[in-house]
């Protein structure tokens, strides 16, 4: 299955078939490349097939434009009509308005209607002009929401107002035998055309005025006494007959002779049976012959069209052609005994942006192989919360689940043939268009396509912004649609919740008449005053009233009379969170181990937003494991960033299956991680083989990335399909830049600084990436030549921690004991113990936080010391007090501080998992407090990778946390205090500038908190994305991250953002913009903002 650059990004061989169809699906991801792909399918009998798709960025149409013109305008036509209609998924007319434009080369006419109409389908009268095709495009636009969509026709001008062809016409004659055939006239369009004179010559002597029927086809008989040689038919609807070659158009038609000396002729009839006539389609020729007693033959032939039937007859059937979102039905489905089918159902506003190659009848052709697709939605499934009455009809349904793909599956018929499918129906209001195919022992068989539409009497829709700051004011917005043919009393109505305050706005009234075809928007003020995800449930009920709506009274639906619908809001505090916590690892060993724990807030702090957890987990991997999609609180908008999305799992898998921890569940979570991360990391990849951060707007790949994509590919290769030719193509760059003294030169921005300095750039270099070679192949040719170098650079001055650690590592996997022993012992002595761990402190770390390059050599020399023979005085009591310092730094997600820290921590974490695991061993974790708090634990085989945990009420608070037992536990204590640090467009202008130690910066994220309500402006993110000091920008739910290679010791730099309004917010506060280093987040630098355009209450 290869992308748009032709990079194989799935396979899968030797598959069996199972009954016939093989049913297989990818996980695209989100940063897919645009264009089109395509999937190859074939057998080991050489048989192929192949199908392409598109990826592109879309909104699917609400609804369709259709535009109606006649297929062709003939010059006798004074005027033409162009009907335009605007339709919804679920049949209802558009209310809106409408402009058409009809032209041909310069000619132009246009109708355009402002106001709003109730039903667009318009009719258009429009003269007719000179001869020539004519195209048609129609807008509409829906009122309201201002979407605009469009339709296109097309008609063309003919100069023809007849054609005339023969029919049934026999090739030969017999002289005295009767020629008998028949003559069809069609109008401009092809409709035949009744009623009209037509005028057939025959030699000089003969000729015959025929008269067409309702079909448009005359009959004809002619006398051949006289016919001798070949005979010349001429046919014109005048007189004057015009001539057309090759009877297309029916003027002349050429008959050959056929001679017979029989001097009798026997009458009669047979009859003869045919059989297994579908396997003649699409036409069955009948030849009757007879051999005259003279030796003569005579035959005569007939062609009878046959309907294409496959033997499998398979029908699909839903028991209505409505139903109303979330209720349940039934999908009958039929085919040939034993048969496995393949059912599906999209949403029709899918088919509108794209129409799919349907796999109909006429489309099969007898022994092929067939490939249908579809995008499915990465759902778990729908939760549905449904209220009846006490008559048990449907009162009140919450719509939450909305679709494009409803029905993927597989369905086996059985021995029955028939089968019914119970469903959900979706919350969407469209129609659903279904259909199946199936394989059976008599053959295949395809259903003709159904529809179902989901539709409700009324609904509501909710207008809010994404995320608001706690005190702020915003207006929640719903609009109410009737499509009753009478009218309703309608109730709004937004439930009370303790977690915001709302008032309603001024002269608005919630109980309102609503008739058909009818809406209406309802107003709320609201004030958020809880933080997080606050539930927003607005209900529109149809009210059972004597009150009269206009000069009718009010109606009930019988069923679906309350529509809710429940929307999120994020609820957030002035400034971004600050998170802290405190790890304990007890070791492997029978003891009993105490720890205290004080939980201290900031002096400043916003009221009601401190939290505190105490988690407790019995795997060193359980935290990571559990959390493999945010290991870090940092954006993943590059191709580095993106392997640690990538490469952990490859460690928790070899992990867990080396001891026997691995289940069916876990493997396939992180399975479905490395095919995205794949898939990701390939449109990273220039056409050389090498790999970079931003792949092709930087100029060159990167060596160091290029080796670990590279590594990362090769150990992902038991777990997924990864395409060998994309390690070989890597591998291959690499060797091009390897020197003559087998140093590896730098090539592309090297974001990481801790390759920088001390021995040399290239050293460390050279160090990372052998080792990838090791990891990956031990036979490389190219390892020695790099060995070479890395010696020399050990036989000299070791200055530096991280290149000494890294080197430690390499030798490690190389099998040289003495350089491995001479560096781990110099490491030793250059270790810090402070606290009862170990680890290697860098030199001019800022110590304001986590120093990433501290736990990543740290990590190194922790594969050094379990990657190869056990070392004395080096053994895993000596790594154990390195991993309890390692696990202290932990994230609560299992993470570290930045990428490669990430990376390098967890695998050597696996390691020493591995290494120390055993299934013996139970231990009771007991966290108590001066507040009478007293919660155990109990972590044992079965539990040892779940994930235990229990708010902490106490904040702040001292809490005491005991671990008796003999297995390895790891207990985490984390407050967590998020604490305080539509036309409106504003401009702000960002200047980053760098005071630090250093002359440059590893890579910057540039995040920008939107103000709520507010949202990117288009022309900005272009005006960005063109700055050539900007690598990369994106755009999250209340978010902007821009991306820049670095930031040059006091060189300022300054980008500009324009944000617009898109929903009005009062009393707005403001928005945090934060600029930090990547590799290095303890260089961070905090401001805020807010609009001049804010409201006040």
């Amino acid at each position: 299955s290869p992308d748009p650059n032709s990079n194989r990004i799935a396979q899968w061989l030797d598959k069996a078939i199972v009954s016939g169809i093989l049913d297989l699906s990818h996980p695209m991801i989100p940063e897919a490349m645009q264009g089109s792909y395509m999937i190859t399918a074939s057998t080991d009998k050489g048989e192929r097939i192949s199908h392409s798709f598109d990826i592109k960025e879309y909104v699917l149409p609400k609804y369709e434009v259709k535009v109606h013109l006649p297929s062709v305008i003939s010059i006798l036509d004074q005027e033409a009509t162009l009907r335009v209609c605007g339709k919804y998924t679920y049949g209802k007319p558009v209310v809106g308005s409408v402009r058409a434009v009809f032209c041909r080369s310069v000619i132009r006419f246009h109708w355009y209607t402002s106001f709003q109409e109730t039903d667009l389908c318009k009719t258009y009268e429009m003269t007719v002009s000179v001869p020539h095709t004519k195209n048609d495009f129609a807008e509409m636009e829906e009122y309201g929401t201002g979407v605009i969509l469009k339709g296109s026709g097309r008609a063309s001008f003919s100069s023809q107002i007849r054609a005339v062809t023969f029919e049934d016409v026999p090739a030969a004659y017999k002289p005295g035998i009767p020629f008998e055939g028949k003559v069809k006239v069609v109008g401009p369009d092809t409709k035949p055309v009744s009623n009209e004179a037509v005028y057939l010559f025959a030699l000089d002597s003969q000729n015959l005025t025929l008269t067409t029927d309702t079909k448009g086809m005359a009959s004809f008989s002619l006398d051949t006494t006289l016919w001798t040689d070949t005979v010349t038919l001429k046919v014109g609807h005048k007189k004057n007959i015009l001539m057309y070659p090759d009877c297309v158009l029916g003027a002349t038609c050429h008959i050959s002779m056929s001679f017979s000396v029989s001097a009798s002729v026997n009458r009669g009839e047979v009859s003869i049976p045919l059989r297994q006539v579908t396997n003649l389609a699409p036409f069955a020729q009948v030849v009757v012959y007879t051999v005259m007693p003279s030796g003569e033959t005579v035959a005569d032939s007939q062609d009878y069209p046959i309907q294409l039937c496959l033997n499998n007859k398979v029908s699909l059937k839903f028991p209505s052609l409505q139903e109303l979102p979330a209720e349940k039905t039934t999908l009958s489905l039929q085919a040939h005994p034993g048969s496995m089918c393949s059912v599906r159902a999209i949403d029709q506003s899918v088919l509108l942006l794209q129409s799919e190659q349907e796999l109909t009848v006429d489309y099969v052709q007898f022994g092929d192989v067939f490939l249908d697709y579809a995008a499915l939605d990465d759902s778990a499934g729908m939760t549905k919360e449904i209220v009846k009455d006490p008559a048990g009809m449907t009162k009140e349904t919450i719509r939450t689940y909305f679709p494009e793909t409803w029905i993927w599956e597989l369905v086996s018929v059985g021995d029955s043939g028939s089968v019914d499918v119970e469903k959900t129906v979706p919350d969407t209001i469209t129609k659903w268009a279904a259909g199946a195919f199936c394989v059976s022992s008599v053959g295949f068989g395809v259903s003709p396509n159904i529809g179902l539409t989901a539709f409700q009497p009324f609904f509501v829709s909710l207008t809010l912004p994404y995320s608001v700051i706690r005190g702020e004011v915003f207006t929640l917005k719903a609009t109410v649609f009737n499509y009753l043919s009478k009218c309703i009393m309608v109730k709004v109505t937004l439930t009370d919740s303790d977690q915001y305050t709302f008032r309603n706005c001024e002269g608005c009234q919630y109980n309102v008449c609503l008739c058909g075809e009818e809406s209406r928007t309802f107003s709320w003020i609201v004030t958020p005053t809880a933080l997080g995800q606050v539930n927003l449930k607005v209900s529109a009920e149809a009210l059972k009233t004597d009150v009269l709506c206009g000069n009718e009274v009010a109606t009930v639906p019988d069923t679906g009379r309350i529509d809710t619908v429940v929307r999120t809001l994020l609820v957030e505090v002035s400034d971004t969170h600050t998170s802290q916590h405190q790890s304990s690892l007890s070791p492997n060993m029978e003891q009993d181990c105490r720890k205290k724990i004080s939980l201290l807030m900031p002096e400043m702090f916003v009221a009601g937003s401190a939290r505190a957890s105490v988690s407790v987990l019995g795997d060193l991997m359980g935290r990571a494991t559990k959390n493999l999609d945010k290991l870090l609180a940092m954006p993943y908008g590059c191709g580095e960033q993106n392997m640690v999305l990538f490469a952990p799992n490859i460690f928790i898998l070899n992990y867990l299956k080396s001891t026997g921890q691995l289940t069916k569940e876990i493997q396939d979570r992180a399975t479905r991680f490395l095919e995205s991360g794949y898939q990701r990391e390939l449109t990273y990849k220039h056409d050389d083989g090498s790999y970079s951060a931003f792949g092709k707007n930087d100029d060159s790949g990167n060596t160091w990335l290029t080796s670990f994509v590279m590594k990362s590919f090769g150990g992902a290769t038991p777990y997924i399909f990864v395409h060998p030719q994309h390690i070989k193509e890597a591998r291959r760059w690499l060797s091009k830049h390897q020197r003559p003294d087998g140093c590896i030169r730098s090539v592309g921005k090297l974001f990481h600084n801790g390759m920088k300095g001390g021995v040399s750039d290239d050293v460390s270099l050279t160090a990372y990436i052998t080792a990838a070679l090791l990891e990956l192949n031990g036979n490389d040719p190219m390892v020695q030549n790099c060995l070479n170098c890395l010696k020399e650079a050990v036989a000299g001055q070791l200055d530096n921690l991280y290149t000494s650690a890294l080197l430690s590592y390499t030798f490690t996997l190389a099998g040289d004991e003495e350089t491995r022993s001479k560096l781990v012992t110099y490491l030793h002595h250059k270790s810090d113990t402070h606290g009862g761990t170990r680890h290697w402190a860098r030199a001019g770390a800022s110590g304001k936080g986590l120093d990433s390059l501290e736990v990543e050599m740290t990590s190194y020399v922790l594969l050094a010391l379990l990657s190869g023979p056990t070392m004395k005085e080096f053994g895993l009591d000596y790594s154990s007090g390195i991993v309890r310092w390692l696990a202290q730094q932990q994230n609560p997600s299992g993470g570290f501080s930045s990428t490669q820290d990430t990376v390098v921590a967890l695998q050597a974490l696996a390691k020493y998992g591995a290494a120390t695991y055993s299934e013996e061993g139970s231990t009771a974790v007991t966290v108590t407090s001066l507040g009478g708090l007293n919660k155990e634990f109990t972590v044992d085989q079965r539990t040892r990778l779940l994930y235990q945990e229990e708010r902490l009420s106490e904040v702040p608070g001292e809490y005491t946390i005991r671990a008796q037992g003999q297995s390895c536990v790891l207990a985490q204590v984390r407050p967590r205090d998020e604490a305080c640090q539509a036309g409106n467009k504003i401009q702000k202008d960002i200047s980053s500038t760098y005071q630090g130690r250093r002359e440059e910066t590893n890579m910057v994220i540039i995040n920008i908190k939107l103000l709520s309500g507010y949202i990117l402006d288009k022309s900005s993110l272009k005006l960005l994305r063109s700055d050539h000091s900007v690598k990369r920008v994106d755009v999250e739910e209340g978010f902007i991250n821009i991306y820049l290679d670095g930031l040059k010791k006091d060189e300022p730099l300054i980008h500009s953002v324009t944000l617009e309004e898109d929903q009005p917010v009062r009393n707005l506060k403001p928005a945090v913009v934060k600029v930090y280093d990547y590799y290095q987040t303890s260089d961070v630098a905090v401001t805020d903002y807010t609009s001049p355009c804010a409201e006040s209450k």
